[in-house]
């Protein structure tokens, strides 16, 4: 398990509209421009093996920068705990959900990818043991899950579901439906579990009433 102290102050960052990581989750990627194997081989020769996951700011208001478009200022960072490579170069990843973070500036350089200065204040949480959202109503939230994925001809492994725990289902949900990046911004925002259950729920309850059609990503 990571300390703060063992968090680094710059990392490489990542950006990929509606590609969300939480803590204590696991995110697959394909790895195969080579700015993004080169920034894997880099953070490979690190101790602590670390890419920042971010997305990037869309609003017209926010200006390109220097390091290219503009990224919102809250990620996630991951350990890189698998990996393989094809026989053309590409790599498989897995990345394990260790810290939010917040992005001070960018750090230019040499690198081909992105660099930035990180602060880890304030997400002290996500290095502890898995969190309680003591007001979630399991079984009501089952069933609005259940008349999501019938109204969306959806299917799932409802038997790992039942059995995960509170804090991974949730997570494992925000993740993995296929919800608008902005809306995939906020549920990482979200300040505590409980925060980030009602804004799950509040998504899923627009779509059931006729909103975006959201389906899961693959």
């Amino acid at each position: 398990m990571f300390r703060a102290a063992d968090l680094p102050e710059v990392i490489p960052v990542f950006p990929l509209p509606g590609a969300l990581l939480l803590p204590r989750a696991r995110l697959p990627l394909h790895l195969f421009e080579p700015r993004y194997l080169a920034m894997l081989d880099d953070a490979l020769k690190t101790p602590h093996r670390l890419i920042g996951m971010v997305q990037p700011d869309p609003r017209p208001q926010v200006e390109d920068g220097p390091e290219g478009p503009p990224l919102h200022r809250i990620g996630c960072a991951g350990r890189v705990t698998q990996f393989s490579e094809t026989e053309d170069g590409r790599y498989m990843i897995t990345l394990a959900g260790i810290s939010r973070y917040r992005i001070r500036e960018e750090v230019p350089g040499f690198a081909p990818y992105r660099r930035a200065s990180v602060d880890w204040t304030g997400f002290e949480d996500d290095l502890r043991e898995p969190v309680e959202d003591r007001n979630f109503d399991r079984d009501r939230f089952l069933d609005l899950l259940a008349r999501y994925f019938s109204a969306k001809s959806l299917d799932t492994d409802w038997e790992t579901l039942k059995e995960a725990d509170n804090e991974m289902l949730i997570n494992s949900l925000s993740m993995l439906l296929g919800f608008e990046p902005e809306e995939k911004q906020a549920l990482l925002e979200a300040p505590s579990l409980s925060t980030r259950r009602e804004t799950l729920v509040t998504l899923i309850e627009y779509a059931l009433r006729g909103g975006e059609d959201y389906g899961v990503m693959q």
